[in-house]
């Protein structure tokens, strides 16, 4: 490889470059010359080129523009297209494997071996003015260098760092087999670090760079005259923004973002013989897209539209609606192109500049397709769903006959109206399916949380709306009922275990867990406040379904021995109690909750003072919801506490566990008959709690779980499935720091 500085012929070269290319030929027209006659497809006719609904214009040039599809999806890079203004076929450009493009704003395509412009060392050169010709490649990489950007059909700006620290900026032209450069003079001293994605204007570029290496915060952005290879002024920047800024150019304006703190600021400079410098400071909503259209600086995004601001005279003009607006470009005569909808409903590609009388010149130069209606080819929604059994998850779906658009989904439950709320975005994976994962979760009713969805009916809506706002809003509104194993604890109708605690003054107070642990930990997701009066009880029990109803429920042993129930509403509360039967103050311990026989229904267990040990059975109504008791067995006068944990160990019914005065733990595993096995030992250390609690399936692997409550602090037990070793211990923030707040929990 040859390597050739010689000025004279690389001043001639770039000079025909250019007058080749019209990047930087002739100067800025003036309105209505610019726009009075619009580029026609062809020769003869008023047609205009074809803009693809759903894409972007990325770039523009003298004979056509470059859009890209982002809703083709293949083995490749996402399409981009270049299409004439003369009404030639539009061609595909393709993206190398890992690769970017770049533009000066004119006819000459940058396809790189890196995404980011400034990291592409392989650079290949395609003139679209003339697509089938071959395209013309440079290796920076034998020069120890990087690109910049483009500046004609075979030469590009490339950056060579040197080893002592400093860098050179180098015009690189393709000659035959050999590589042409020029280093550029003129620029401020130790610059480095240049970048550029402006527009070459009357053969004139401008980049971006950092001033110095003592001071890498601060920037200049610098005009360089490529035919000379001479800097012609050097602007000062607060910062060298390579990884931040962009650069507008015009014949009459330079500009650039800056930074100051978390604001983001525009700075243009006047390029006029009194050169007048402005600061705009730019919303989150004005930085996306952004381009000088003559005197007019072109800013927005794609969900807001974009707006036209004077820069002579403080005017504004919008220029797209906000549902509209796909794509901003500038070009290298001065103006821009936008693609999307016009305030007065057109659509299509417009050309914007100055008009002769000062005011933003528009001008339509591309009809915009408009495609397949949208519409809903197949909803994917089950009817029904049993979240236990589809791992907390349900798919939902919907085929639409284009990708190109945007999809809100809510989910109702018809008996509260809780809600859940998703966006989707266009999809790009090659088909026309919008889908997502529920997890069973809806929005808190005051804040942004999410919460358990409760059990029943839902309404599921969903409306879809074509990303450029094209055609009418469709919709698609099924029903489907949720459900989930019952649990005997679950007092919200959401699946989840509700633990209640009383504290000293009586109030009793429900914390709903999650149906499904974050990240394997057992906590609260919310507390609530039940009622008072609660310490009219010696004792309370979450007992499970004792009447029919499908939520569980609770009953509390008086100070005379009355035994009453409350009713689970299945919203958190419960119904006006109900009294159940006197006599029970004989009995200091009772526990229910599981099904001790086999028969479907939640039993009692209870010892009285003399230790024997007495069964319930539950009748399943409501009226009487135990039937007369059974003696079971005699000796329990050892045990100071009783836990009936449903089936915890593989046995054939629920089991009980038993802790003595010493503090051992003993399994009693139910035989199916309301009678248990000899007792196994599963631990000591157990009297270090106040309250066992049996409280259903807390991690929801089919086993019902155990919560330990104590001064020493709360933990929770899940079930292992085997008797031999019953538990394993997980801590918990169930009741920080709340050891001895709590008289009862159940």
């Amino acid at each position: 490889m040859r390597f050739r500085t010689t000025p004279a012929r690389l001043a001639s070269a770039v000079t025909a470059v250019l007058a080749v290319t019209a990047l930087g030929a002739g100067t800025l027209a003036t309105a209505p010359a610019a726009f009075a006659a619009p580029v026609r497809a062809a020769a003869g006719t008023d047609a205009l080129p074809v803009f693809p609904t759903g894409a972007q214009v990325l770039a523009t040039g003298p004979s056509g523009f470059l859009t890209h599809d982002r809703f083709v999806s293949g083995a490749g890079a996402p399409a981009l297209l270049w299409t004439p203004y003369d009404g030639g076929a539009p061609t595909p450009v393709a993206v190398p494997d890992g690769g970017g493009w770049a533009s000066a704003g004119g006819d000459v395509l940058v396809l790189g071996d890196a995404p980011s412009a400034r990291d592409m060392r392989t650079v290949t050169l395609r003139h679209m003015a003339d697509p089938a010709a071959p395209g013309v490649t440079i290796d920076l990489s034998s020069l120890n260098a990087s690109y910049v950007t483009v500046l004609g059909p075979t030469s590009v700006l490339a950056q060579v760092q040197k080893g002592d620290g400093e860098a050179e900026l180098l015009v690189v032209t393709r000659n035959g087999a050999a590589l042409d450069t020029e280093p550029v003079t003129g620029l401020p001293a130790h610059a480095q670090h240049f970048w550029s994605d402006a527009p070459i204007v009357n053969g004139q570029v401008v980049v971006g760079h950092m001033a110095s290496k003592s001071d890498p915060t601060a920037g200049g952005r610098s005009v360089i005259d490529i035919a000379s290879g001479t800097v012609l002024l050097t602007y000062r920047a607060d910062e060298g923004g390579i990884d931040f800024s962009r650069l507008l150019f015009s014949e009459s304006y330079v500009g650039w973002y800056e930074r100051a703190g978390t604001a983001i600021t525009l700075t243009t400079v006047s390029r006029g013989q009194d050169p007048t410098r402005t600061t705009k400071t730019l919303s989150a909503a004005e930085t996306d897209l952004i381009a000088l259209a003559g005197d007019w600086l072109v800013l927005g995004n794609p969900t807001a539209g974009v707006r036209a601001y004077s820069l002579s005279s403080g005017d504004s003009r919008p220029v797209t609606d906000a549902a509209g607006t796909t794509g901003l470009a500038a070009a290298g005569d001065g103006t821009s192109v936008v693609s999307g909808e016009r305030p007065d409903g057109t659509r299509g590609l417009f050309r914007l500049g100055n008009a002769e009388n000062g005011d933003l010149a528009v001008t339509k130069i591309a009809d915009m397709e408009l495609g397949t209606p949208l519409a809903v080819v197949a909803s994917h929604v089950p009817a029904t769903v049993d979240l236990d059994r589809s791992g907390g998850k349900v798919a939902l779906g919907w085929t639409l006959s284009r990708p190109d658009a945007t999809v809100d989904v809510t989910l109702t439950h018809l008996a509260t109206g809780r809600a859940f709320r998703q966006h989707l975005g266009p999809v790009t994976d090659g088909t026309s399916r919008f889908s997502l994962d529920w997890a069973g979760e809806v929005f808190g009713p005051d804040t942004p949380r999410t919460d358990d969805a409760p059990n029943g009916a839902y309404t599921v809506a969903m409306e879809a709306t074509q990303v450029d706002a094209i055609g009418e809003t469709v919709r698609d509104t099924r029903r489907m009922e949720l459900s989930r194993t019952f649990n005997p604890h679950d007092y919200t109708n959401d699946g989840s275990t509700d633990l209640l605690a009383r504290d000293a003054a009586g109030v009793l107070w429900r914390d709903d867990l999650r149906d499904r642990p974050v990240n394997g930990q057992v906590k609260a997701a919310q507390r609530s406040r039940i009622g008072s009066g609660w310490n009219t009880y010696k004792q309370i029990e979450a007992v499970g379904n004792i009447g029919g109803t499908a939520h569980g429920d609770l009953v509390g042993l008086d100070g005379s021995g009355v035994l009453w129930s409350y009713a689970g509403k299945g919203d958190g509360t419960f119904a006006t109690r109900t009294r159940v039967g006197g006599g029970w103050g004989v009995y200091d311990k009772i526990t229910g909750g599981g099904d001790l026989n086999g028969d479907g229904r939640s039993d009692l267990i209870a010892t009285d003072t003399a230790g024997v040990l007495w069964l319930y059975k539950g009748t399943g109504t409501w009226s009487a919801p135990y039937a007369s008791r059974v003696r079971i067995g005699t000796g329990w006068g050892i045990y100071n506490h009783l836990t009936a944990t449903g089936n915890i160990a593989g046995a054939s019914a629920g089991d009980l566990v038993a802790r003595d005065k010493d503090g051992v733990l003993w399994l009693y595993l139910g035989k199916g008959d309301g009678t248990f096995a000899t007792r196994t030992r599963i631990g000591g250390g157990w009297n270090a709690f106040s309250q066992l609690v049996g409280a259903g399936d807390l991690d929801n692997d089919g086993r019902p779980d155990l919560v330990a409550y104590g001064a020493a602090g709360t933990y929770v037990y899940r079930s292992t499935g085997s008797w031999r070793s019953v538990f394993t211990r997980q801590t918990t923030s169930l009741y920080a720091g709340e050891g001895t707040k709590f008289t009862g929990v159940a």
